[in-house]
């Protein structure tokens, strides 16, 4: 056990995490009281919170956490032009209520954005936005926000089932229709060999995408082969490096879906870089219609989802979370639209 803390210095988590033996996580979630920390643990982390004289710093926090004037903000991938101007809009609208922004980014790591989370609470946010990273759970979002944090859900789902007690909220586009839209498009100019480019599996939102793109294949009677659904990082320079994969398959797609724009983007250079005239030689989509979607070379038709406009959705959902903390959770969809430019073009003549 260490000794007492100097006489004038504050009392930290570090202290109490020495103190009695567990790590500084572990004490900040016996403070948020989150369910999951077993009561033995708990039990010697609020002794060693009385033995130093704590009880009085944990108050202050929970008096602070009720009047907040921070909302904390955690991003799956801030490099993505999409997430630079949803964070905008989030910024702008918190502060015009009063608010300030605490910015995170887990750059799509489930273990990154436990320790964001944590490091965020500490500053006593009145509420969260989070946009999961890539295989993150209910259950680890759960051990780190405790039961009475006000979340919104941006974007993409928690894997595993949502906790019925806590007030999560969920902002999500219209993936599965956006992607139908612009598959739907795709065939009306002509094209019957249709990839689908970018994106994981593993994130909610490509898998809705990816279903829609899948329904008008199948209601338009078109055959979809195996290898022409193609992963890669929601970035440009994988996609860029993805590109040959399109020209390995048995029957060259004409055309592609890509996940987003930041993959179109970059498909659009892989394929340059191949000699294949993107908007001439070979049709695609994107998805968010960032601002630099309609200056790509061609202009990039893609499924507008105002990124600035959500992030100001985003922030005005939990303000009134917080003006109704008991009301029932809610899931709001927002739309998506069609903007046709120059790279969805027909499928070459022979």
């Amino acid at each position: 056990m260490s000794s007492h803390t100097p006489i004038g210095r504050k009392v930290t988590l570090n202290d109490i995490a020495a103190g009695c033996d567990v790590s500084r996580a572990t004490v900040s979630l016996v403070l948020r009281g989150s369910p999951l920390v077993h009561k033995l643990t708990r039990a010697r982390v609020e002794e060693e919170l009385r033995r130093q004289g704590y009880v009085y710093n944990r108050a202050a926090a929970n008096l602070r956490r009720r009047s907040s004037s921070s909302i904390a903000l955690i991003l799956n991938d801030l490099a993505n032009p999409f997430f630079a101007e949803f964070a905008a809009g989030v910024d702008e609208a918190l502060g015009a209520a009063g608010f300030v922004t605490l910015l995170g980014c887990t750059g799509e790591s489930a273990e990154r954005e436990q320790a964001v989370l944590g490091s965020l609470l500490e500053h006593g946010p009145g509420g969260i936005i989070l946009s999961p990273a890539e295989h993150s759970n209910a259950h680890d979002v759960l051990a780190v926000v405790g039961r009475r944090a006000p979340l919104l859900l941006f974007n993409r789902e928690l894997g595993g089932a949502l906790p019925e007690f806590a007030h999560w909220d969920q902002l999500m586009l219209d993936n599965q229709r956006g992607a139908r839209l612009a598959t739907e498009h795709l065939i009306a100019r002509g094209h019957q060999r249709i990839a689908f480019f970018g994106g994981h599996q593993d994130s909610s939102s490509c898998r809705h995408r990816h279903a829609g793109y899948v329904d008008a294949m199948r209601a338009a009677k078109l055959r979809i082969e195996p290898d022409w659904r193609i992963e890669c990082a929601p970035t440009r320079l994988d996609a860029a490096h993805r590109t040959g994969a399109l020209f390995d398959a048995a029957h060259v797609p004409t055309a592609a879906v890509c996940y987003n724009d930041a993959v179109a983007l970059g498909l659009m250079l892989g394929l340059h870089q191949r000699g294949v005239r993107p908007g001439r030689d070979f049709a695609l989509t994107g998805f968010d219609d960032i601002a630099e979607a309609a200056l790509g070379m061609p202009p990039l038709t893609t499924m507008s989802t105002a990124p600035q406009e959500r992030g100001r959705q985003a922030a005005q959902l939990v303000l009134q979370r917080l003006q109704q903390p008991q009301a029932a959770s809610r899931q709001t969809i927002a739309p998506v639209q069609l903007v046709v430019r120059e790279s969805s073009c027909p499928p070459p003549t022979a």
